[in-house]
């Protein structure tokens, strides 16, 4: 087993406060770029399409209006993810990866959105038929440019 004490009574003390500093820094930024790693392996990867109001009735919540986030940052799930209505209150955080056009996505956003319909129930119709989610147009403009009709996403269940 590795023995950090030995490691820091032999050589860290050598070090100037500045040196010690940069290589606290240095394994800081690993450390983030491992976990980084480890959280994008539990993605899944899908498509995303965007609907326009009206959004009610859905197919979780009927016409209650409490059903949407005061964000409006929610969706309708795809066949893929809706489970039998399983899907309905699941919380996912999405990302857009790609899309057919360049500089369509905005890769830096990532936006949490609640599932509230039925993609292929939903009372306005889908800018892309077999979307694994599809967005809310507050959604969908947070994380790509709203004249696409689909992008390619990144999404995990929270």
């Amino acid at each position: 087993m590795f023995n950090l004490s030995k490691l820091s009574a032999g050589w860290l003390p050598t070090m100037s406060r500045l040196q010690r500093l940069e290589v606290l820094r240095c394994l800081s930024s690993i450390l983030v770029l491992v976990v980084l790693l480890l959280q994008q392996s539990n993605a899944d990867v899908g498509t995303a399409g965007h609907y326009n109001p009206p959004y009610t009735p859905t197919a979780c919540f009927g016409y209650d209006p409490l059903q949407f986030p005061s964000s409006f940052l929610f969706a309708a799930a795809g066949e893929g993810i809706w489970d039998n209505g399983a899907a309905c209150g699941r919380q996912y955080w999405v990302r857009c990866i790609s899309a057919d056009r360049p500089k369509t996505c905005n890769p830096a956003q990532l936006v949490q959105v609640r599932i509230v319909d039925r993609a292929l129930s939903a009372v306005s119709r889908s800018s892309s038929d077999r979307a694994t989610i599809v967005l809310s147009k507050t959604a969908f403009e947070a994380i790509a440019k709203p004249s696409a009709s689909s992008v390619n996403i990144e999404f995990v269940q929270v």
